[in-house]
């Protein structure tokens, strides 16, 4: 399916999903099961995917069937993860890596959860104003494009680090599935094709990534064709003999610095051999009984989700009614205040970052009571930081084992096809992660947007992100494991689903495809996906004051519900996937 004709099946869909939710004013909670049909009675979307023993869901299915290929073959929801990692960037080119990096949230079976940065690193040789020009204005277009946009890759560090501690299959074993693809090849699909046409003029300016991704004549690859990447199959049979070491410190470090310093870039051989990961306490939190394990600074996401879920666990949700003009009420506003707060955090490497008592249920409390629950605060009240630009072009998968193992990961290049170049005869294209750091601390750019000093330019240093791989358990077992791709989005796509399964009974797969709402402090306006509210609300909702803004879809929230398709309603199967349809190449696939 085209990504034209995803956008009208989303718009249709969407607006079956709202049809049986009350209007303002109603205080009745919607009937969760009304999801389930249009008032013709012809089903609406997919049921959730049933998995007897495992869980794979990711956004390409070739990946997702790689995952689950390990799971049968004995493997555990680690092993799955280094599997669909590595595949995702044979197949998913766009956003799946071994050129950038990410985070993993991680749960084993005792119970004990583990948050993993693998999140790319500015060069020994960056500085905070290496984007401006002589006049101290950020060049336009210096830190998204090319080789200087390229920050030090995380991936292969991350999941080498992983693997070797709780995989058990051998690297060889796992890598299995990626290196195949990429050395037989793949056949494209229409959404495939979608994602590489948008990148088109970037690969025709580098001879590397035309050769993998143009025809000989420098036109784009169609639907039918087969992709293969030879050089990259290589770098990956590279890796599973010699592991991390062969990415930082060999061959395919060589020539990613050879290449960069061909491009005018600024990566040295020093940067890959003193790349490490950081292995954290999960940022957690509570709600309605829930415990919530997310990321912590470098992410502001896992911080914007647990104050956005403390300011909500105030209010009666399912009382209010789902999309009700006071149930968006709330929910807005705990979004306005939450990126508000979330806005100075920076790597806490660099930066003493406030994060407990920004989690605080005290704090929540304090920001409930000020709340006005008939009319809009105005976002230039709020003054706690300033607002930060990120790409949305990013990629989640979530996994979970027979063991009871969960893993959640979201990883990204940065924009699609990140920085537009492939480092040499690798076959890796790189990040443009440089671009997540503020190219001018403290004053507004090209939008207007102020940059954050926390997250300043720095050797060594992680920027900021929004990304926030989540583990939710109850009574010491996994229930959820949910993320996704949206940049500064993926707080409140999150937010989405969780209150979508726990407060409106909803099952995973009408969780995930739920209509979205964001509002992220700047700019003060409320991002609705086409079809998420009824007339009425939003007649309620701009009389209060909110300005109300259609977009197109957004995010890719990937998910699992252990136990049965709804939360408190046992199954036949032990796990239930909920894929994003908003892009049609993804797929939950069961074992």
């Amino acid at each position: 399916m085209s990504f034209s004709r995803s956008l009208r099946y989303s718009a249709a869909l969407f607006a079956c999903l709202v049809a049986a939710a009350p209007d303002a004013g109603q205080a009745a909670a919607s009937d969760p099961l009304a999801f389930e049909t249009t008032r013709t009675g012809q089903a609406v979307g997919l049921a959730p995917t049933p998995g007897q023993h495992a869980m794979v869901v990711s956004a390409q299915d070739l990946a997702s069937h790689a995952g689950a290929d390990i799971l049968a073959r004995g493997g555990n929801a680690v092993d799955a993860a280094v599997a669909v990692g590595y595949a995702l960037a044979v197949v998913y080119p766009a956003a799946g890596n071994i050129g950038g990096g990410g985070f993993m949230t991680l749960r084993t079976p005792d119970g004990h959860a583990t948050f993993v940065d693998f999140r790319e690193h500015a060069p020994g040789a960056a500085t905070p104003t290496m984007y401006q020009d002589a006049s101290g204005q950020v060049i336009a277009g210096a830190s998204t494009a090319g080789w200087r946009s390229v920050a030090v890759p995380g991936t292969v560090a991350g999941m080498e680090e992983v693997h070797s501690r709780w995989g058990r299959l051998s690297r060889a074993d796992v890598m299995a599935p990626a290196i195949a693809l990429a050395r037989d090849g793949f056949i494209l699909k229409q959404s495939d094709v979608d994602l590489l046409h948008t990148a088109t003029a970037a690969f025709a300016k580098d001879p590397y990534a035309r050769k993998i991704f143009l025809h000989p004549d420098g036109t784009p690859l169609a639907a039918g064709e087969r992709l293969v990447q030879a050089d990259l199959a290589r770098t990956l049979e590279r890796i599973a003999r010699d592991g991390a070491r062969a990415f930082y410190d060999g061959p395919v470090a060589k020539e990613i610095v050879k290449s960069s310093r061909r491009g005018g870039g600024i990566l040295s051989r020093r940067d890959f051999t003193s790349y490490h990961t950081r292995m954290m306490a999960p940022l957690s939190c509570e709600y309605r009984g829930y415990h919530i394990d997310t990321a912590p600074p470098p992410s502001g996401g896992g911080v914007a989700l647990c104050e956005m879920l403390n300011i909500l666990s105030g209010y009666d949700l399912h009382a209010l009614g789902l999309h009700t003009a006071a149930g968006v009420q709330r929910e807005v506003e705990a979004m306005r205040h939450a990126y508000a707060d979330r806005q100075d955090l920076g790597d806490p490497a660099f930066v003493n970052n406030p994060v407990a008592h920004l989690i605080d249920p005290a704090y929540a409390q304090q920001i409930r009571q000020a709340l006005p629950l008939d009319h809009a605060v105005s976002s230039a009240s709020l003054h706690p930081g300033v607002a930060e630009p990120e790409k949305e072009e990013t990629t989640h998968y979530s996994i979970a084992d027979q063991d009871g193992t969960a893993v959640a990961v979201t990883y990204t290049l940065n924009g699609w096809f990140g920085a537009g170049v492939v480092a040499g005869r690798t076959g890796i294209v790189m990040n443009d992660e440089m671009d997540d750091f503020s190219s001018r601390p403290g004053a507004p750019n090209m939008f207007g947007i102020v940059g954050s000093v926390a997250n300043a330019i720095a050797p060594g240093k992680t920027p900021l992100s929004s990304m926030a791989p989540t583990i939710v358990s109850r009574a010491g077992q996994p229930v959820i494991v949910v993320g996704s791709p949206g940049g500064s989005r993926i707080p409140t796509i999150i937010l989405s689903v969780l209150t979508g399964m726990v407060d409106y009974g909803l099952d995973v797969q009408q969780a995930v495809d739920l209509p979205r709402i964001h509002e992220q402090w700047q700019p003060d306006v409320v991002q609705v996906e086409h079809g998420a509210l009824s007339p009425a609300v939003v007649r309620t909702l701009t009389r209060e004051g909110y300005h109300i803004e259609e977009h197109a879809p957004w995010g890719l929230a990937e998910s699992i519900l252990s136990g049965g398709s709804r939360i408190g309603r046992a199954g036949q199967a032990r796990y239930y996937g909920g894929a994003d349809m908003r892009h049609q190449s993804g797929a939950a696939v069961g074992e």
